[in-house]
């Protein structure tokens, strides 16, 4: 296969080019590093093969170090389910004509609706769970059929993450739900890590001896912004309460479940925490964005018998590590710390606190979380009873399926909830839910 890579869109000036093989160890994917581009520019790629070309992709280098930029455009996108809807959000998306796109996982889902759950199926998978790399590579190949996917992908370059149904529901580091051998799901975690790797636009990289495979990492943007992509599942400890190689989230009270404030207990792994508190220690860029999958800012559930309940799959899970990470965030203090998140299936503005069980704790950081692209969202009137309880979360709403658009300049990062009429229309409208901005200098968002 040959690549090219030009300084305009019409290739008269070709600046690199090679020929690589596409092997089918690797679900003919190639992954090609270019040395010696420019900073801070956009550049146009192609393949060609056996006769044919690709259609043309437009990638951007990142800007130098000492760069200063008067603006930088995201567009942030999680939790794509083939059948539940259509992605002409991915269409929306690619129109922004985005500077960068951010993925927060779920970009699959493992499992076939069956059942009950098959009556909402607008356009079916047509193959069993996925369980093997054929299984996983399989939807990802469908996925890249889809036009609007497609363009977005070819419209700007993107920083990834994964969650969980990129290999199963819910799994917790080395654990999966109990009735399994540890070994096999381990199997089956390399298999879908693998494919992650091959679909994705990232780093030549492997699975190492433990089949684990490192994908958190830091990106800088000039002076600007600074990405932290974080790994929010490959790491983590067994989840809170569960029966002996289980993994399944509940909603739990912390009289049932001790074991869920064990400060033993972590949601990055120690490693890659000492990784990101290193890494923000020396944090220089004026916003500093947190990339990753679940809910940071604690969500509590009150009983009408006083007691408090919480959902043990996000950081609630892990109470002892996100104390660590707000009293690093309190402790360092990077210049606009913002957190951006997924899987939840709906937009919430939250206030992330020093403390999440005081409300009248500092803010340490800003949240956005983003809805689905097309997945279901969580009962609204429920969790909207839930909210009086958590004053921290200025806004939420599950009832529609989306991204988010941001604007980041010197002076203000402006988040914009961009919402789709209807995932069942493959040519579904866009219209803006809700704004949000957030000055320099000052943590929390306000209504624009």
């Amino acid at each position: 296969m040959r690549w090219d890579i030009a300084a305009d869109e019409g290739f008269s000036r070709i600046v690199a080019s090679g020929q690589v093989t596409a092997e089918a160890a690797s679900a003919h994917s190639i992954h090609v590093e270019i040395q010696g581009l420019n900073p801070g520019r956009p550049y146009w790629y192609r393949f060609s093969a056996a006769g044919q070309r690709s259609p043309v992709g437009l990638a951007r280098t990142a800007p130098a170090l000492n760069a200063d930029l008067d603006r930088l455009k995201l567009a942030v996108a999680s939790c794509s389910n083939w059948e539940v809807g259509h992605f002409s959000a991915y269409g929306h998306m690619a129109d922004e004509a985005p500077d960068l796109t951010l993925f927060l996982g779920d970009y699959i889902y493992e499992y076939t609706r069956t059942g009950a759950r098959a009556a909402n199926i607008v356009r079916p998978y047509g193959f069993e769970d996925a369980t093997t790399l054929a299984g996983y590579r399989n939807r990802y190949a469908l996925h890249r059929t889809d036009a609007d996917l497609q363009r977005l992908h070819a419209a700007a370059p993107c920083l990834v993450v994964w969650d969980d149904h990129e290999v199963l529901d819910n799994y917790s580091g080395v654990w999966a739900d109990k009735g399994g051998r540890p070994d096999d799901f381990l199997m089956r975690r390399a298999a879908g890590y693998q494919a992650f790797y091959e679909a994705m636009p990232i780093r030549r990289t492997r699975l190492d001896r433990r089949l684990q495979m490192p994908i958190h990492k830091r990106v800088r943007y000039g002076k600007l912004a600074e990405f932290f992509m974080l790994d929010g599942r490959q790491y983590r400890s067994r989840g809170a309460c569960v029966d002996e190689g289980g993994a399944k989230g509940q909603i739990v009270t912390d009289a049932q479940c001790l074991d869920r404030a064990d400060p033993s207990r972590t949601f990055l792994g120690f490693e890659q925490e000492r990784w990101l508190y290193d890494g923000l220690a020396g944090a220089e860029a004026r916003w500093n964005v947190l990339g990753q999958d679940l809910v940071m800012a604690g969500l509590r559930f009150e009983s009408p018998n006083g007691e408090t309940r919480y959902w043990t799959d996000t950081w609630d899970g892990f109470p002892a590590a996100r104390d660590r990470m707000t009293q690093a965030l309190n402790t360092i203090r990077p210049r606009n710390p913002v957190v951006l998140a997924g899987d939840y299936h709906s937009f919430w503005t939250n206030d992330v606190l020093l403390d999440s069980r005081d409300e009248r704790s500092p803010v340490v950081a800003t949240e956005f979380v983003g809805t689905s692209i097309t997945s279901g969202g969580p009962p609204y009137d429920s969790l909207m009873a839930a909210m009086p309880a958590n004053p921290h979360i200025k806004f939420f709403d599950s009832r529609v399926r989306g991204y988010m658009s941001m604007d980041v300049t010197p002076q203000t990062m402006t988040t914009r909830y961009q919402a789709i009429s209807d995932v069942r229309d493959p040519k579904a409208s866009l219209s803006t839910l809700k704004t949000w901005v957030v000055e320099d200098g000052r943590h929390g968002a306000q209504v624009a």
